[in-house]
Parts: structure tokens; C-alpha cells; sequence
């Protein structure tokens, strides 16, 4: 079935971002769903000539870069490679190449032919090509337009005092118990979870069964379980949408239901799609940002000792802890010549944040950690009109958990040897599986 097809039988699909794949997800439309939206990949395997790099590129230890990373920049800011599934794809990992991409309106996140585009993986939420591509412009602008306003500069200053509060319930437990403790699970995990609940309206004993479906849609390697969890996902926010129009809240679903603009359909998959981004990549900082203050004791004295660095350490975390995180994707809708490569219509290009923001010509000796370093040049929210809608709230997440644990925690320590630190492989974010400590 063809995109226009699927756009005749779908009423309205194209008015929303994400609408498409929510009617999509409906059981009587599965058939359509897999052979569409998530693409039955028809494309050719066949690695390219010369195309040699190999991705996800290897990185042994959860805070240090890739061995094979620093060769790459060296040899340039753009790279012919394979994705994990086998596709070739651009590579693009210079400060200031990401920049210009950032907003060039060339490149896109949806495809016309998406049933054929390359793939970065098998993950539903982040394998290859999301949106419609005849109107992807349009729907990106909707879009920030009914999210923008949730995090504004006001309403960050009226959310900030509740984070705090939040933040010192969860320190208050961690203080209560006994050590060894796992402050991923103790501050790390909880405190975004229970902050995008509260703005959103989802409730917060759903968290470990909401939790379970975002890990699940977040897995870059099997397609099964990835198309799984983001149809329970998308259930799960039919429901809420539901019950938010019977009993509506000061909550941002609420907002949405209330909005006759706004399809209901539309309001499951958007609050959905916040739900995981509101809370998976600040759980991530702060657990590799924790674990690089920890392993630099005088960096938690400094923070101890004076606490008008705790932003200045939250730049540095968002900076330096973007080595694991998957690159974002992206497809040309035109040629494009960027440091001496040529850029075909349709490729698939993957903007390396994490590698950007250790992009030596930018940010002098980049592997170090370094919470005195004006980081706040760093692309781990992007950059212009694609600047993250809520990197505001981040900020001030970041901010309170690394204030209150250095603050309450003068003398926390590892409680294991970081060579047994795991993370949670084969997801769009590898994450600590666990961060034991003690104090």
C-alpha cells in the first residue's frame, strides 16, 4: 500500500505528527502498520565499496569514548557507514558540521519511500524514517506549537520549587537507608519519571508498567518486542485520553483533550512520545554524570564546597555523557555537499551529538570531566529550530539532583569497582544498570 493510500484511509492522519502511527497501531490495521510505518525493509543490505566502519562503534567502558571514535575525527568530520542492520548511512561527527545540518530544512526525519529507507536499527521509536514526508515541516511547527508553551521560562520558574521538593523526598529515603545503595534506582530513575508524570497527568503507580513499554519500543534489536511496547504504549495513552475527558486535571494531556484542534488519537501518541522523552535521556545524565563526578572526588568537594558550580556541572554532564546515546536520524530531501562529501536524496545521515560535543576543536581536551569547562556551547539539545522544546526542565532536574547529592553526601563513593558497571545494552540510551554507592 502506498503512503498516499495510506493517507486517503486515514482521515486527518497528516494533520498531526505521530497521528499517522497512531491509527496505524489499531488492531485492525496492524497489517498496514508493519508493512508501512515500520517498513518491511525492502532495501539492498550489500555493504558499499570501501564503506568499512562498522556501526554502533564499540565503547568498553560507559564513560570513556569509543577506542575507535578519536581516528574517525581525525580523519574528518563526515564518514561512510554501516548501521548496525546492515545500511550504509553518513556519519557526521564535527561540532560545527552537526551545526550547520541542525538547520538546514535539506534533512528530515520521515522518507517517501520509508518501506526502503535505510534503517539505523529495529527500534520503532528511533529505527528509521518517522512522519509524512509531504508535510513534515508543517507538522514539526504544530507540534512544538502545543508543546512549547509547557516549558516556558514561567512556567519553569513556577515548576523549579517542586522538583526541589521532589528531589529531597527521594535524597530524604537515600539518607534513611542503609549503605550500599543503588542511586539509579533511588534518585536517578524516580526523579524524572515522577516529574513528567506530574506535568503530563499519567499517574504515578503506572510508572513500572509504563516503564516496562518504553524500554521495550526503545530496543534497537529486536522488532518484536520494540513494535510491542510502543502499541502498549499507544493503548496505554487511548486510556488516559479517555479518562482524562471524563475527569480533566491541571495537566498537559488535559490541556490536549480540551483542545477541539487536537485529535484524540493525536493526544495519545504526542503524550506518549513526551512521556519517553520527558523522562529516559535525564535518567540517563544523571546516572553517567553521577558515576563521572564519583570518579573524580575533588569535582563532588568543589560541588560540596560551592554550589553555585551545580550548573555549570550540569553543561559539563550534558557535554560529556552523550558517548552512548544513538545518534539522531535523519534523511536528505535533496543533495547535500558538506565537507567534501556529497550527500544523496534519501540517504540516511546520523548527527552524532555525542561525538560533537567532544570535538576537540571545540572543546579543548574533550575526554575530560570537567566542571569548571563553559560547556554550555554543547549540542546535547541541538540547535536551533530543532532546539529541544525541554531542555528547561532537564536543566533543572540536573541541577537539583546534582546540588542535593553533593550537598547531603559530602563523602559518597563507589560502593563497586566501575570495571563491573553495566549498562543496559541493545537500547536507544544504554544506561547504568546499576550505580551502587555508599557514603
Amino acid at each position: 500500500m502506498s503512503a498516499r493510500a495510506v493517507s486517503r484511509e486515514m482521515p486527518g492522519s497528516t494533520a498531526w505528527p505521530g497521528t499517522r502511527t497512531a491509527l496505524l497501531l489499531t488492531e485492525a490495521a496492524r497489517r498496514v502498520y508493519r508493512g508501512y510505518v515500520l517498513g518491511q525493509h525492502e532495501g539492498s543490505r550489500t555493504p558499499e565499496e570501501g564503506m568499512t566502519i562498522q556501526l554502533p562503534l564499540d565503547q568498553a567502558h560507559p564513560i570513556r569514548p569509543p577506542g575507535n571514535l578519536r581516528d574517525l575525527q581525525a580523519q574528518g568530520p563526515v564518514h561512510r557507514v554501516r548501521t548496525a542492520v546492515g545500511d550504509p548511512a553518513w556519519l557526521v561527527t564535527g561540532y560545527r558540521e552537526l551545526q550547520e545540518l541542525f538547520g538546514d530544512s535539506r534533512l528530515g526525519r520521515s522518507h517517501p519511500e520509508p518501506g526502503t529507507a535505510a534503517r539505523w536499527g529495529d527500534s520503532m521509536l528511533h529505527g528509521g524514517p518517522q512522519g509524512n514526508y509531504a508535510t513534515e515541516p508543517e507538522d514539526h511547527a504544530r507540534f512544538r506549537a502545543r508543546v512549547q508553551p509547557h516549558f516556558s521560562p514561567r512556567r519553569m520558574r513556577e515548576l523549579r520549587p517542586r522538583v526541589e521538593a521532589l528531589t529531597a523526598e527521594l535524597i530524604d529515603q537515600l539518607a534513611a537507608s542503609q549503605p550500599p545503595a543503588d542511586l539509579t534506582q533511588a534518585l536517578a530513575l524516580p526523579l524524572p519519571v515522577a516529574v513528567i508524570c506530574e506535568l503530563l497527568g499519567v499517574p504515578l503507580q503506572d510508572r513500572e508498567m509504563f516503564r516496562e513499554w518504553t524500554q521495550s519500543a526503545a530496543d534497537t534489536r529486536d522488532r518484536a518486542r520494540s513494535e510491542h511496547g510502543l502499541l502498549s504504549l499507544y493503548e496505554y495513552g487511548q486510556r488516559l485520553v479517555a479518562r482524562k475527558h471524563k475527569e480533566p486535571g491541571d495537566d498537559i494531556i488535559s490541556g490536549w483533550c480540551a483542545d477541539p484542534e487536537v485529535p484524540d488519537d493525536a493526544v495519545a501518541m504526542l503524550a506518549m512520545s513526551l512521556l519517553w522523552a520527558g523522562h529516559e535521556t535525564t535518567v540517563y545524565t544523571i546516572g553517567i554524570g553521577a558515576l563521572m563526578l564519583l570518579t573524580q572526588p575533588e569535582q563532588w568537594q568543589a560541588l560540596h564546597a560551592d554550589p553555585a558550580l551545580v550548573p555549570a556541572a550540569a553543561e559539563e554532564a550534558l557535554r560529556a555523557a552523550g558517548w552512548g546515546g544513538t545518534p539522531l536520524i535523519r534523511y536528505a530531501r535533496a543533495e547535500i555537499k558538506i565537507a567534501g562529501s556529497t550527500i544523496a536524496p534519501g540517504d540516511l545521515v546520523l548527527l552524532h551529538q555525542g561525538a560533537a560535543n567532544h570535538d576537540q576543536a571545540i572543546f579543548g581536551d574533550p575526554a575530560r570531566f570537567d566542571i569548571a569547562r563553559q560547556a554550555g556551547a554543547h549540542l546535547a539539545f541541538g540547535h536551533g529550530t530543532h532546539y529541544c522544546a525541554g531542555a528547561p526542565l532537564a536543566r533543572i532536574e540536573l541541577q537539583a539532583a546534582f546540588g542535593q547529592l553533593t550537598s547531603r553526601f559530602p563523602r559518597m563513593q563507589l560502593a563497586m569497582p566501575i570495571e563491573e558497571l553495566t549498562v543496559t545494552d541493545g537500547l536507544l540510551l544504554p544506561g547504568l544498570t546499576a550505580l551502587h554507592v555508599t557514603w
